[in-house]
């Protein structure tokens, strides 16, 4: 099936023929169904927590803190395109919608407006204004979300970027220092730097904090290989493989390369401004500190087990009423170590208002097990939507993640991920029909084997930026 330059370029990539051969049985295969079995909801996998356990958790999380290595994990990469869609459809097909209108009518009220204003006149025509943000200008049809400036100040305005270095400085502190990891696209990574150069100092000053910043790139190895629509091998007009990046549930990789205790995780567009913010800190140490709580508690239940002779009967109840896995009646030391022993998060899940996203659901383990999964639509089978429709909740990328062992050591997270649940899409290169296949994603399939416990956060502490008219919300204008 290889040819000798196949072969290098696999190499290069740093695959071996097994993996692409593998993946092309994928395309021919498919990838099956998640076996969910009913939503989960408050009561059924969904916790409610009073104020007082949120205090008591928030309180538990700022004692260790200190001690603890703590860092915060964006994923940052790729370009804004989707952000921008509709004002490219304007600006290339003459294709005006009431999005357009919309953001024509409050353009003064976009935190760049300052910043696009330098390029435009004051009778310049709408089509060169929005030209001027996502082209020339701006050009930020080209750029990452988290260059975007989002946020409008009375000293100034705020990328993206820089909200995730206030929100570190408020709840993701080891001490006096901050760890922030992005991951970004190679071609966007001089940017950020300039950026954070600029701008890193002055909230060092302010938060009487040390920011020690990380950036990674989605590894080559991670990368699937693309396929025709007969899922042979497809060609490039050179005639070599055509790898593509296999989406978010590759960042896995960059994730185990992460060394801490504690690991928060959330979008690069999953910002709000100072006076919104109370409730986002208030519940990101919460989470960490039932993360720690249960932590603790699993650890103790492992000593107790390797001893022997244990009462199983107590270890059975935290695993199934707090780490929230359902046990078969015939279950035995061995499954107890197994599941105690696993990475676990904690997930901050919203009330489903309508927002996209994947869902909270119990899956069935195979192996009379029953966990806590987060699921999207592709996953679920036709026959099974109605469970989808009938979720209470959905997944806003809120995670506080466990990553090391009883004795200190960092679990290889990419021993718990579920290969089967990768996902299948058309795409096209040069004007040719193609298929192409990602990896699980990163808190759906990449995590399917960690311990997962669900958290009901407000919904003030959810304020994504889909498209940019989402800047006019007020969740992201001065109040």
């Amino acid at each position: 099936m290889f040819t000798q330059e196949d072969l290098q370029q696999i190499q290069q990539h740093g695959l071996t023929p097994e993996l692409v051969e593998q993946q092309i049985d994928n395309f021919r295969k498919g990838f099956p169904f998640l076996p969910v079995v009913r939503a989960a909801s408050v009561g059924d996998g969904v916790l409610r927590l009073s104020e007082e356990q949120i205090a008591a958790a928030e309180a538990r999380y700022d004692d260790a803190a200190a001690s603890l290595r703590v860092v915060k994990f964006v994923p940052a990469s790729g370009a804004a395109t989707r952000m921008f869609k509709e004002l490219f459809e304007y600006v290339n097909d003459d294709k005006r919608t009431p999005g357009i209108d919309r953001l024509l009518d409050n353009i003064e009220k976009f935190a760049f407006w300052p910043e696009l204003a330098k390029y435009i006149m004051p009778d310049s025509p709408d089509e060169e204004i929005v030209e001027m943000i996502i082209k020339g200008g701006l050009n930020y049809g080209s750029k990452p979300k988290g260059l975007v400036t989002f946020h409008a100040y009375s000293d100034g305005s705020r990328k993206a970027v820089e909200e995730h270095l206030v929100e570190g400085a408020m709840y993701a502190r080891s001490g006096d220092e901050v760890y922030i990891h992005f991951t970004v696209s190679a071609e966007h990574m001089g940017g950020f730097w300039d950026v954070l150069g600029a701008t890193q100092p002055l909230y060092e000053e302010r938060f009487g904090v040390k920011y020690n910043i990380s950036f990674s790139v989605q590894k080559p190895s991670t990368d699937t290989v693309a396929v025709n629509p007969d899922n042979t091998p497809f060609r490039t007009d050179e005639g070599k493989l055509l790898f593509r990046p296999a989406g978010h549930g590759a960042l896995i990789e960059n994730l185990n390369d992460i060394d801490a205790d504690i690991i928060f995780v959330k979008n690069i567009d999953n910002v709000t401004t100072d006076e919104r913010r109370g409730d986002t800190i208030k519940y990101k140490k919460a989470l960490a500190g039932l993360l720690l709580e249960l932590q603790e508690q699993a650890f103790e239940y492992l000593k107790v087990l390797e001893v022997g002779g244990a009462d199983l009967a107590p270890i059975a109840q935290f695993v199934e009423q707090s780490l929230c896995v359902k046990l078969p009646e015939d279950y035995n030391t061995a499954l107890l170590k197994t599941v105690l022993n696993r990475p676990i998060r904690v997930c901050g899940v919203v009330l489903n208002q309508g927002e996209p996203g994947g869902g909270p659901f119990w899956v069935d383990g195979g192996d009379g097990t029953e966990s806590l999964q987060i699921a999207e639509s592709s996953q679920i089978a036709p026959e099974d939507i109605h469970l989808m429709k009938s979720a209470t909740h959905f997944n806003p990328v809120d995670l506080v993640c466990g990553v090391k062992d009883s004795r200190g050591n960092k679990f290889d997270l990419t021993q718990y991920t579920d290969p089967s649940t990768g996902f299948i899409s058309s795409k096209s290169s040069g004007g040719r029909e193609l298929r192409a296949q990602e990896l699980p994603g990163l808190w759906n399939g990449a995590m399917a084997k960690w311990n997962t416990v669900l958290v009901e956060v407000p919904i003030t502490t959810f304020s994504p930026v889909k498209v940019v008219q989402d800047l006019l919300r007020p969740e992201h204008q001065p109040m």
